[in-house]
């Protein structure tokens, strides 16, 4: 499944296109302040109530290869101050400038196999880069889809769809509390952003008027400096594109969804198993690997990859598990993606044993 995104109308297109624009309306004092604002309309990243059109200076962006999340749609936006830009790293996430917004809005519609048609935002998440760091924050949407307001203790929502492959499904959505934020978003215990690392922006995104590779676009506007042309920058593969290897989808696929905690610098570091892309060396990466404490989560199998026998791989047994004791990832999903799942087994049936 492809993540569609906003219609891009009015100004967002004029900013896109190069051509000269209004000021931005993102108010930085608010975005810098100590105190959160109380609702997502404070900040003015967005020129209307229902958050569709971005303001100025405030850019789309997609991912090659997202976190999964009970196959929300998510709708992603990035603000830097005028001036200030991200710095280019090939690997792990760009050095954000303070003054940062990083937008991230998941919706839902009533049939998934129709994202755009009819969606509801459920939660918008902000990270804030400011002076001493990053901050995670949450806005929860109302029914009548006018006004997100912050919910620092989290929340959970009733949501009731039809999936990308026709199966209804209801569950009980988690907005996380910031507690919760700060386990999946930390590297040697300071907050920071997943997603957006230059080789997983390194990609095509259809602006609506344009279509332009997001590192050059980026550029372009201001957001990031330094770093090779896009076509010489590492790239994440799309785990779902089947024209690509399946290797590279699968460990894509793992770097997204396990490799923020499953790294030296997370909050799974001691277990050994470390699951990035960067990661060359096959027993951090499971490969015949034990686990370092076997326990329920094991489901009695021996390691974390059995090359060629997924079936016998502790990482698809915890992946297909919906068991809050042995689920992985334990945070972030009610469903189990079962997407995911098939494309890690393939990965692992196709080792040579």
């Amino acid at each position: 499944m492809r993540w569609a995104l906003t219609a891009l109308l009015g100004l967002a297109a004029l900013v896109l296109s190069g051509a000269d624009s209004p000021p931005s309306r993102v108010t930085l004092d608010v975005v810098l302040a100590e105190t959160p604002a109380p609702r997502l309309a404070d900040y003015g990243l967005f020129q209307d109530v229902a958050a569709r059109r971005p303001s100025p200076g405030v850019t789309p962006y997609d991912l090659n290869t997202p976190l999964f999340s009970d196959y929300a749609d998510k709708h992603r936006f990035i603000f830097t101050p005028p001036g200030q830009s991200a710095a280019y790293h090939p690997d792990g996430a760009l050095d954000f400038p303070v003054g940062t917004v990083l937008v991230k809005t998941f919706a839902f519609a009533p049939d998934m196999r129709a994202p755009t048609a009819g969606d509801r935002f459920v939660e918008t998440r902000l990270l804030i880069r400011k002076t001493d760091g990053w901050t995670a924050l949450a806005y929860v949407w109302n029914a009548a889809q006018t006004e997100a307001v912050l919910k620092r203790t989290g929340a959970r929502l009733d949501v009731a769809f039809i999936d990308p492959q026709g199966r209804p499904q209801a569950i009980s959505y988690h907005v996380p509390n910031q507690n919760q934020c700060k386990t999946c978003h930390s590297v040697d215990g300071e907050l920071v952003p997943i997603g957006p690392k230059a080789r997983n922006l390194n990609r095509t995104l259809d602006y609506g008027h344009r279509t332009e590779n997001q590192l050059t676009a980026w550029r372009r506007l201001g957001h990031l400096s330094g770093g090779p042309d896009a076509a010489a920058a590492p790239r994440t593969a799309v785990w779902d594109d089947p024209g690509e290897p399946l290797e590279a989808r699968a460990r894509a696929y793992l770097d997204a969804n396990c490799a923020h905690c499953h790294s030296p610098a997370g909050m799974a570091s001691t277990s050994g198993l470390f699951l990035g892309v960067e990661e060359t060396r096959p027993a951090p990466l499971g490969i015949g690997k034990a686990p370092v404490a076997a326990g329920r989560g094991s489901g009695g199998l021996a390691v974390s990859i059995d090359p060629g026998h997924p079936a016998r791989s502790i990482m698809v047994y915890r992946m297909a598990s919906n068991d809050p004791g042995v689920m992985m990832p334990e945070l972030g999903r009610a469903l189990v993606h079962a997407e995911g799942v098939a494309l890690v087994a393939d990965y692992i049936e196709s080792l040579a044993p």
